[in-house]
């Protein structure tokens, strides 16, 4: 059977939605081989953080039934409304404007999942950062977090074909899974459930490089040079005790 990201891109005018929407490598892909670790129920209130233009929202609205608070930093609440109108999911997808690095508007212990695609890399690479979000989610309920990453740590020798798409930046937010570990350990009241590499990271990444987005072309190359050696798919699920 095919999945829902399959099943949504057989459509042209589906694929053509997801070139526009894309901001990175596919978040609807992503989100659903996540999604596939979670109990995720119908009606779940869910905090999709660093939603970008809504793919993953849309995944946890029509395949779950979830209600889904979708916040980003970069893209307006607005713009994702009349987006979420377009597609039949405005019901069920309430989006907001999210900085997490300066505090969140909601109630502690509000949400079921906390669920980030693409995202938790640019503000999650603090000790501070996982207590500061977990208070938002219920005991018994989850943190789910899949980023992009490394194979292991390049520290100061990082490989020469990788060197011209490697800046500061990229340095401070592309790390591997055993550092993202080790930073997440030393969270208490959690308990760390899966950390793994991601099963979908050459297809999304693919899928993105035909996207309409101006950095693709850059991606382009980058990806011809690192030729499947270095990167990965990160994800990280743990259980707030």
């Amino acid at each position: 059977m095919n999945s829902f990201t399959d099943q949504f891109l057989s459509n042209d005018k589906n694929t053509e939605f997801l070139k526009t929407t894309m901001m990175g490598p596919n978040a609807m892909r992503v989100a659903e081989e996540m999604a596939s670790y979670l109990d995720i129920q119908e009606k779940n209130r869910i905090l999709d953080l660093g939603c970008g233009s809504g793919l993953s929202t849309l995944l946890l609205v029509k395949k779950y039934g979830a209600c889904v608070f979708a916040g980003d930093l970069w893209i307006s609440p607005t713009e994702n409304y009349e987006r979420f109108q377009s597609i039949g999911i405005d019901d069920n997808a309430i989006p907001f404007a999210a900085d997490a690095t300066k505090g969140l508007p909601f109630a502690d212990r509000y949400f079921d999942l906390l669920f980030t695609v693409d995202a938790y890399h640019y503000f999650g690479d603090t000790e501070e950062m996982l207590p500061s979000l977990m208070r938002f989610v219920k005991k018994g309920g989850y943190i789910a977090v899949a980023i992009p990453g490394i194979k292991y740590e390049f520290g100061e020798n990082v490989p020469e074909e990788m060197q011209p798409f490697w800046n500061d930046e990229v340095a401070r937010t592309i790390r591997s899974m055993d550092w993202w570990k080790a930073l997440w350990q030393k969270t208490e009241n959690i308990e760390i459930e899966d950390i793994r590499e991601m099963d979908c990271c050459k297809q999304a990444w693919s899928e993105w490089l035909t996207a309409y987005h101006p950095v693709v072309a850059g991606d382009i190359k980058m990806m011809e040079a690192e030729g499947g050696k270095y990167f990965n798919f990160i994800q990280m699920i743990a259980k707030v005790v």
